[in-house]
């Protein structure tokens, strides 16, 4: 029997009325007073946990410096009582996940992109060693044909031309560039490029007022116009058709012109390389460059494609150095270019697989290859490469 029972016991036990009034008050008041006493209990524990607590903040990990946290941290410290010694405790530890796997992440950008605007002026392009018609145009998106016809008064339409330190004009958009003249009408401009005043007037890089009635436009002589999407025609300087029978037709092109009409060997209609790679190097057939070039060194030998005549053999004066002409007699003209050397002269009649001339980089020649043309009376020049073997 615990001392309790026996002390309620006891109570139970005294005389008379105050015997029952202990007897009431144990049965009214033992619920109140096991409530009171849990509740002293669940004190005791709260107060023992912020004790534990406080002697814990002495050791708080470095990085609470730097927490929006950490001044209240230091605040709640300086208030510990004097002479306590606060224990250290260590914070439960955590990870954080990747949020790269939690879904797309939300990135800082230190620079500031912005659209690319179109252009549209016209700009100054120095050519480069290495430079090509074909590479610069791609580098602007152009076409070949855009680069010829903004600059004629230094390639003159013809691609070979082109050497390093020249200074091109490079226009925004695919078409022409003209310089405004005194006297002229920019409805006549407009019709000779195939394109609508309209076109022209409405280019923001050629500054006019888009309501401005064409007939009504007078520019300053020297003034350059844009002709978006407008065109001409290409004013070649390569040999014309020359034949056995008018060899003369070439005095135009230079001192390598024949006036001699000799008769010889007729071709058999199929060709064989001209060189002895089969290689290009540089231009590739095209609109502008109506020919391949053969790659090669220098003194490398060049063949007779097919059997045929000699019409012309000597330098040219358009850029192409020293030129041979066969005519094959059947409707068939190979022309040979940038040579260094001559084997035949005018008049000579040469079989297919001759030796007729040296590789060289003679007139406007960037290296050493060999221009090859081919020409036909019906079908007017063709790609080599589609009759080559």
């Amino acid at each position: 029997m615990s001392p309790d029972q026996s002390l309620i016991e006891k109570l139970f036990k005294l005389p008379g009325r105050f015997n029952l009034w202990v007897r009431i008050a144990l049965i009214t008041l033992r619920e109140p007073l096991l409530r009171l006493a849990g509740h002293a209990a669940l004190l005791l524990v709260i107060g023992l946990g912020v004790w534990l607590a406080r002697l814990g903040w002495d050791t708080l990990p470095a990085d609470a410096a730097e927490d929006p946290t950490a001044e209240a941290v230091t605040e709640t410290i300086s208030e510990a009582p004097q002479g306590v010694q606060l224990a250290s405790i260590e914070l439960p530890s955590f990870d954080i996940a990747d949020s790269s796997e939690a879904g797309v992440p939300r990135r800082s950008e230190l620079h500031t992109v912005f659209p690319e605007r179109p252009r549209m002026e016209v700009i100054r392009y120095q050519v480069q060693e290495g430079d090509t018609v074909f590479g610069i145009a791609g580098k602007f998106n152009l076409k070949p044909e855009s680069i010829l016809w903004g600059n004629y008064d230094v390639l003159q339409d013809d691609p070979h031309r082109l050497k390093p330190g020249q200074q091109l004009n490079i226009p925004p958009v695919d078409g022409t560039l003209y310089t405004w003249h005194d006297g002229d009408g920019l409805r006549g401009v407009a019709n000779f490029f195939g394109v609508q005043p309209e076109d022209i007037v409405q280019w923001p890089g050629n500054n006019l007022d888009p309501g401005v009635d064409p007939a009504e436009v007078d520019l300053e002589a020297g003034t350059l116009l844009i002709v978006p999407g407008g065109s001409r025609q290409l004013v070649t300087w390569s040999a014309p058709r020359i034949t056995r029978s008018n060899p003369a037709v070439a005095k135009i092109l230079g001192a390598g012109a024949c006036g001699t009409i000799a008769d010889g060997a007729v071709g058999t209609g199929t060709f064989i390389w001209p060189a002895p790679s089969t290689s290009l190097s540089g231009y590739d057939y095209s609109s502008i460059h109506p020919a391949i070039d053969i790659a090669g060194d220098t003194g490398n030998a060049i063949f007779a494609s097919d059997s045929g005549v000699v019409v012309y053999s000597g330098w040219n004066d358009w850029g192409y150095g020293y030129v041979v002409v066969l005519d094959h007699g059947n409707g068939w003209q190979t022309l040979y270019a940038h040579l260094s050397a001559i084997n035949v002269g005018c008049g000579q009649s040469v079989a297919q697989g001759a030796v007729i001339a040296a590789m060289g980089s003679t007139g406007n020649s960037s290296g050493p290859h060999l221009h090859f043309e081919m020409m036909h009376d019906d079908y007017g020049k063709v790609n080599p490469r589609n009759f080559l073997p």
